[in-house]
């Protein structure tokens, strides 16, 4: 096989409050504003990853409740699976991972972060019941969307 055509799963949480806006970190690397999440580890079912991904990053266990979406960054090979996550135990905290977290509305995530994960989270947000298909280039969305089933 040859490794420039291997892939690298990335799994990420979108968690909304009873007033429907969804929590956000900042990442202390980048700095980018973004939903919770990150790489699976090469022997870590999806799920497990989510769950730990989200603890590493919010110090919140989570239960994922529905796929909202898959994306692929095009340029680097990077497969995104994006749920839509209850609180199930755990407090909010700053952790090694984030610099900062909030609760933001729609508007608030459109103007915090890129679009390429901006739309992550709009499309957990307004999640109808078919996950969303995208691909973008690490900041701005490629060619068409869909949903699947469509």
């Amino acid at each position: 096989m040859d490794h420039s055509s291997r892939h690298s799963v990335s799994v990420a949480g979108v968690i909304l409050d009873d007033h429907g806006r969804a929590l956000l970190i900042q990442r202390r690397d980048n700095h980018h504003w973004e939903a919770p999440g990150g790489v699976l580890e090469r022997d870590e079912d999806i799920l497990t990853g989510l769950t730990r991904e989200v603890r590493e990053e919010t110090g919140l266990d989570v239960e994922p409740v529905a796929l909202t979406g898959v994306y692929k960054h095009m340029l680097r090979g990077i497969v995104a699976l994006v749920f839509r996550c209850r609180i199930v135990a755990g407090h909010l905290t700053e952790t090694d991972e984030t610099r900062a977290a909030r609760w933001v509305t729609a508007d608030e995530v459109q103007s915090l972060a890129n679009q390429a994960f901006a739309v992550r989270v709009l499309d957990a947000m307004r999640f109808a019941g078919l996950p969303a298909v995208r691909q973008h280039d690490g900041t701005h969305l490629l060619g068409a969307a869909s949903a699947l089933g469509s």
